[in-house]
């Protein structure tokens, strides 16, 4: 095989620009020769590729090599399991799913076989982070006390929410901004400096929008080695801020505003408290500016490594595996909230999975319907 036959599901907002991309060349070796949407109207804007308006006969009769899988939150789990046991290679936009069982349910789907199951983590192509990796990574920030990351420029309208009756309703969504927006941040934190012993989290619900789940949410976190993290985000914010701050033993980073600031202590910091005669004094530092210029391939990237997995055997940037990390870190701070208290990692996904059913059940929001073919199991949730 030289070129992957690829299919997408779901020809909303994501699916459609993945399709665009594929249909416009922009990713080598790949051939979209597949689409399928409940809505007609979607497949007709990609008429090259065969169309199909259900799962069944897609998985039946569209004779591709790999699914992207871009459909409302829920139907992840449920869709990528049977594009597994189809035999196809699948990549899944984020999260994988909307709670850590169901992403449990998925990823037991695949162990075993040798298909290529990805991600669609694109910020893991981003230089700024890619950066900030390789210095955790290769010790030359020493031992990082502290995490801050800020990330308010998440804005949304009222308009937004009220584009779809699945958006921002338990039923639909399983969450806020937490599962909407945040996963790619999440997926960066655990990454980049790990993942937390414990996290305690506020969550507030519908505090800015006419919305039941949450659009506001702070967080604290520790870790087993006494790093400490915090992470804000909201989608009522304007003008928001995204700011990532490092606290480490050689010095300082922050990322904001497209620019990646490095302020190195010439001597450790807790070196220099413990050494140092002066009262008053600190470390001499260096300003150390490192110019980078964009951010990245993005989602062309990982469809493209996506590709090169399957044809050569190449490492994926973000295994579908590892999707679970983002979606643990969401729920652990939901369940902290839903329970008022700090929760310990890995969380317990049956209790939040409960949450999230009794939540589903007691909603006076319209339940959406269910386009998609999703176990029968979490279909009797939204009814």
């Amino acid at each position: 095989m030289d070129t992957v036959k690829l299919g997408i599901v779901g020809l909303g907002a994501m699916g459609a620009i993945h399709a665009q991309s594929v249909s416009d060349g922009k990713i080598p070796r790949c051939k979209l020769t597949a689409v399928c949407d409940p809505n007609i109207e979607r497949l007709n804007r990609f008429s090259s590729a065969k169309g199909f308006l259900s799962v069944d006969d897609f998985l039946r009769s569209s004779g591709t090599d790999a699914v992207l899988i871009a459909t409302p939150h829920y139907s992840h789990t449920a869709l990528g399991i049977r594009a597994l046991e189809s035999g196809r290679h699948v990549l899944v936009e984020k999260p994988i799913s909307v709670h850590k069982s169901d992403a449990e349910r998925l990823i037991a789907a695949h162990r075993g076989s040798d298909q290529v199951f990805a991600a669609m983590f694109n910020q893991r192509t981003d230089p700024f982070f890619l950066k900030l990796r390789q210095l955790v990574q290769s010790g030359d920030l020493g031992a990082i006390r502290r995490v801050s990351w800020t990330i308010t420029n998440w804005f949304r309208t009222e308009a937004y929410y009220q584009s779809s009756n699945w958006r921002a309703t338990w039923a639909g969504e399983g969450g806020g901004v937490l599962l909407n927006q945040c996963p790619h941040n999440l997926d960066l934190f655990q990454w980049i400096f790990g993942m937390p012993a414990k996290v305690r989290a506020f969550c507030y619900f519908g505090r800015y929008h006419d919305i039941e789940v949450e659009d506001d949410v702070t967080a604290f976190l520790e870790y087993s080695d006494g790093m400490t993290g915090i992470f804000s985000t909201s989608t009522g914010e304007a003008p928001g801020t995204n700011r990532l701050e490092v606290a480490a033993e050689r010095g300082k980073v922050v990322i904001e505003n497209d620019q990646f600031l490095y302020t190195r202590n010439e001597v450790p910091m807790s070196e220099f408290s413990r050494t140092d005669p002066g009262r008053f004094s600190a470390p001499a530092i260096w300003d150390v500016r490192i110019p980078i210029g964009s951010h990245g391939p993005q989602h062309n990237g990982i469809l493209a490594n996506f590709v090169a997995a399957i044809l050569d055997g190449a490492p994926l940037i973000a295994p579908g595996e590892e999707g679970i990390r983002s979606l643990e870190l969401a729920n652990a701070f939901l369940l902290s909230t839903f329970e008022d208290r700090s929760v310990q990692l890995p969380v317990d996904g049956a209790l939040f999975e409960q949450h999230l059913r009794r939540l589903i059940a007691s909603s006076t929001r319209e339940k959406p319907e269910v386009s998609w073919a999703i176990s029968d199991d979490m279909a009797n949730s939204f009814r």
